[in-house]
């Protein structure tokens, strides 16, 4: 079983577990699994605002270079801007520093490969290995150490990239609210709709190295809601730290997940001819008024486990176009090659500006099921004794015939954060909400 990596990268605590020296050394070995066929590596490296970013792009920075490959630090720039720049300037592989919608105190290691995909597995295996196992023979000396090269304008290559993906479409008569999560979008997303004629409103837009997340972004939309309803817009967003997520809220202070996201430019696709297999790809997270949407309007829906790298290995398989999470990963592998939260915003600003219609008229396309996620709070070494639990097991299977007729129960450990999720559907709200924070005592007090 492997140590450092989890769903999506490593993820810790910034300076206890994920410390400099840990940073320095997973730098050595990423360098040497990523680019051993590279006569000169370049390797690019890219942050979003939280404090401790510094303090590891320093140390992965230096570990690179100690096995002879050369950095271009891009500075703060969402992921999806890193994967971009990797294939535009041929690096031979990328590493974004983010702990992406966790809290600030929070940090992530994540590799990118050359292609601007996330790793798989076996690749993370391989540079887990390594760590810590760094040969002298490994090291070179003189000449051969690398540096810090040069850095092209990362902003402004990543907004050209985003404007054309719609084509430059105007957006001039509509106003858009965009919640930057204090994180890496706080420049690119305010710069790309401003560029592209859309009167702006933003917030959570000065970062000061610790309030990343905090009360605003995707996973706390709330501070936007109340903006939407006191002010005139025609539609607003909200990204993660790291600005691969994205949450819409419609003008009337409705907000829209990743389902709903997804559902509208579904049908929009197929409606073009671009929705490849006529068929979305979701994960089994995704509320069943997801699945019921997919019936009604002509299109297939493909589930894999939770990840956002399970649905692009899916897309890549069935060569499908269209996929993402309930979360806001949206991926759209006609013009990305990892979620983008940016992008998906301007995706369905650009559908309204195409047809003509709100976003709430847009958003018709599936009904959402009552759905209630509790985080049950349970350490990271408890997981496994907690999930495989007999007593647990019995629990959970009798929860799920309860709600079988009309929904379902679903609990999974989360890959990134120290908690099990438990994730009920079904006709009564109030119903589901007691019996998930039953379940999720129940795990929580295993766990002690």
């Amino acid at each position: 079983m492997r140590k450092l990596f989890g769903t999506d990268g490593i993820r810790d605590v910034a300076n206890t577990k994920l410390t400099a020296k840990l940073a320095f050394e997973v730098g050595q070995a990423g360098a040497l699994v990523l680019a051993k066929e590279a006569k000169r590596p370049k390797i690019m490296v890219a942050q979003d605002t939280r404090r401790s970013c510094d303090m590891l792009v320093a140390a992965l920075t230096a570990g690179i270079c100690s096995v002879g490959a050369d950095v271009i630090n891009l500075g703060v720039l969402p992921t999806p801007g890193l994967a971009v720049l990797i294939k535009k300037h041929g690096a031979d592989a990328g590493v974004m520093v983010s702990a992406s919608h966790n809290a600030f105190g929070d940090n992530g290691i994540k590799f990118i490969s050359r292609d601007g995909f996330k790793l798989p597995d076996a690749t993370e295996a391989e540079i887990e290995a390594k760590v810590g196992n760094i040969h002298a023979a490994d090291l070179p000396t003189g000449a051969e150490v690398g540096c810090v090269l040069e850095t092209p304008d990362a902003i402004t290559e990543y907004v050209e990239f985003l404007k054309k993906c719609v084509n430059n479409i105007s957006l001039k008569g509509l106003t858009i609210a965009l919640d930057c999560a204090n994180g890496a979008a706080y420049q690119a997303a305010p710069a790309v709709f401003e560029q592209m004629g859309a009167a702006i409103h933003t917030m959570f837009d000065t970062p000061d190295g610790i309030n990343i997340n905090s009360d605003c972004g995707s996973t706390h939309p709330e501070a936007l809601v109340e903006y939407v309803k006191q002010n005139k817009v025609s539609a607003a967003f909200a990204f993660d730290g790291d600005g691969d997520r994205c949450f819409a809220v419609d003008e009337n202070g409705n907000i829209l997940d990743g389902d709903m996201i997804m559902s509208i430019m579904a049908v929009y696709l197929k409606q073009h001819g671009l929705l490849t297999g006529d068929t979305a790809v979701s994960t089994v997270m995704a509320n069943l008024g997801f699945a019921k949407a997919a019936n009604e309007h002509g299109f297939k829906l493909e589930q894999v486990q939770v990840g956002d790298r399970y649905v692009l290995e899916k897309m890549k398989e069935g060569n499908f176009k269209l996929g993402g999470e309930q979360s806001g990963h949206i991926i759209l592998l006609d013009h990305q090659t990892t979620g983008d939260g940016v992008l998906t915003a301007l995706m369905l600003v650009a559908i309204m500006a195409e047809t003509g219609k709100t976003l709430s008229q847009l958003n018709t396309v599936m009904t959402r099921m009552p759905q209630v996620i509790i985080n049950a709070h349970v350490p990271n070494d408890a997981k496994n004794r907690v999930m495989n639990d007999t007593v647990i097991q019995a629990e959970i299977a009798a929860s799920n015939i309860k709600y079988r007729e009309n929904g379902r129960v679903f609990v999974r450990a989360s890959g990134t954060e120290p908690v099990v999720r438990v994730t009920i559907e079904g006709a009564d709200i109030n119903d589901i909400t007691a019996e998930a924070n039953r379940l999720a005592k129940i795990l929580e007090d295993a766990a002690k």
